[in-house]
């Protein structure tokens, strides 16, 4: 059964975190426990809003691709100091990641699919 977030695929949303908690262990274990400072803040608003400005556009001219919208979150963050804020701009980031690694799968298993049989009759 599709549940909420599964991208239309069952266990779709399930996959993705696990490949994703995977591979957090993975950094872990190759860096231990990282603590950097976050070297965000104004001085990236511009490019965010050019990047808010690219999305809408393409988006009305039916052209939005993937890379578009992660770029505009990404710089959304990059523009907060606000820790909140900034927590709340890579949840975006992450949740964006992966609905795009769930429309890869989505994509994947679409092309694995047995093409329909035509109708006779």
């Amino acid at each position: 059964m599709t549940q909420p977030g599964d991208y239309g695929l069952p266990g779709s949303l399930d996959r993705a975190l696990s490949d994703v908690a995977a591979e957090r262990a993975a950094q872990d274990a190759m860096w231990g426990i990282q603590e950097h400072a976050d070297g965000t803040g104004p001085t990236y608003e511009r490019e965010a809003d050019l990047a808010k400005r690219a999305v809408a556009d393409a988006a009305a001219e039916g052209r939005l691709t993937w890379r578009q919208i992660l770029y505009e979150e990404v710089l959304e963050a990059f523009a907060e100091d606000d820790t909140d804020r900034l927590r709340g701009e890579l949840i975006q980031v992450a949740a964006v990641a992966v609905k795009w690694v769930q429309d890869l799968d989505r994509r994947a298993r679409a092309q694995e699919a047995p093409a329909p049989r035509p109708v006779t009759g």
